[in-house]
């Protein structure tokens, strides 16, 4: 069932009203490699595509004809039920296939629904992110508020946007000249 804040953003979405969305970044997770921005600075990415969705679909469409060839995008990512090392190999094809290299931003939601072992010997999603960040030359942010999760932002896929990031915290705004 949505919550006000998910009618809302959807009302704002389809009365062509919604102008953006906004979001802090996880702290544990928060450190750049020396290849993105700091987070005490500021950065700015505008006249991006917004495009993405379910990291799984997404992989699973490399090498068809029906994977957007977006350059210069910001690339929103979420799943659900998948484990980490799961998640770092669906990220790696997308590497692969030379996906990530061609976007301005990465931008990875919510991942639910995994448990964790002793057999992880602490290999976890922050391990990821720091594994991604070290791979390529696009800001990855996190905790994006998207995926199977009760409250999330409605993203206008296709659209042009601006990324706008200060210290943990995040906007994206669509709907305007950039």
């Amino acid at each position: 069932m949505p919550d006000e804040i998910m009618e809302d953003c959807f009302n704002d979405m389809i009365t062509g009203q919604g102008e953006g969305a906004g979001w802090r970044q996880l702290r544990e997770v928060s450190s750049f490699t020396p290849a993105t921005p700091a987070l005490d600075k500021e950065f700015r990415l505008g006249n991006a595509t917004i495009w993405g969705g379910n990291l799984t679909m997404l992989a699973s469409l490399v090498g068809t004809g029906y994977l957007p060839d977006i350059k210069g995008g910001i690339l929103f990512l979420e799943d659900v039920g998948e484990h980490p090392y799961r998640i770092e190999r669906l990220l790696t094809q997308l590497l692969h296939a030379g996906v990530l290299a061609k976007q301005k931003a990465i931008l990875m939601g919510q991942f639910t629904e995994y448990k964790l072992s002793s057999h992880d010997r602490g290999f976890k999603l922050d391990s990821v992110i720091r594994w991604l960040r070290g791979q390529i030359k696009a800001p990855v942010l996190t905790n994006l508020p998207y995926g199977h999760v009760a409250t999330k932002v409605m993203l206008p896929v296709g659209s042009k946007a601006e990324l706008v990031v200060e210290g943990r915290d995040a906007l994206l705004f669509w709907g305007h000249p950039n």
